[in-house]
């Protein structure tokens, strides 16, 4: 898990006018909180907290105001619908050591058996409770040979070690359908629709 050092400074301002003028200077409003604490309103700079939130999970050191460091996780991202530019970030306030509850992107391995069948993702990511130090960046599912029917359950998962399920072990995460069924659910849905 990869930790980026950013600087933020506190704010006062607060409201849609305020947020503009920030966003207007390439940064980006966000709020730290947590540790029954009050919120902290932050500025950040808005490129580097863009680079940092490429990975999953980010641990993000906050050095506010040149004073105090805090560390932080992302909670929530607000991103503008049509460009795609940061709006707004909720950052939780974490301690070493710590657990956290967070979601961990699902990857798969290998190839279904021949007869075009189809992967759905029913879980594209996996909550896990893990140290806040050391959240992994994904999970990789191996789905090598897998048929119609078939589906991998939360708890057929291998986690790395200090790092627990957050939902029920028989959750199902992936599963296998077949292209026929797929195609007569479309059917009877077109049909549902029509009638």
């Amino acid at each position: 898990m990869s930790e980026v050092k950013i600087a933020a400074q506190t704010r006062t301002e607060f409201g849609k006018g305020a947020a503009r003028r920030i966003r207007r200077d390439s940064k980006v409003p966000g709020v730290l909180y947590g540790h029954g604490s009050d919120p902290i309103h932050l500025t950040l700079p808005g490129h580097e907290l863009l680079l940092a939130l490429r990975t999953s999970n980010v641990l993000i050191s906050l050095d506010i105001d040149g004073k105090s460091n805090e560390l932080a996780i992302p909670k929530s991202v607000q991103r503008d619908a049509i460009k795609g530019y940061l709006e707004h970030v909720d950052l939780q306030l974490v301690k070493r050591g710590e657990k956290v509850t967070v979601e961990i992107p699902v990857h798969t391995e290998g190839e279904l058996a021949p007869g075009g069948y189809l992967l759905e993702h029913v879980l594209n990511a996996l909550p896990v409770e893990a140290e806040a130090t050391h959240i992994p960046e994904a999970v990789s599912v191996s789905i090598e040979g897998l048929e119609a029917g078939a589906s991998v359950l939360a708890k057929d998962i291998t986690l790395p070690s200090g790092v627990s399920l957050a939902v029920e072990e028989d959750a199902v995460v992936l599963q296998v359908l077949s292209a026929q069924a797929e195609e007569a659910t479309e059917g009877e849905a077109e049909g549902a629709a029509e009638a």
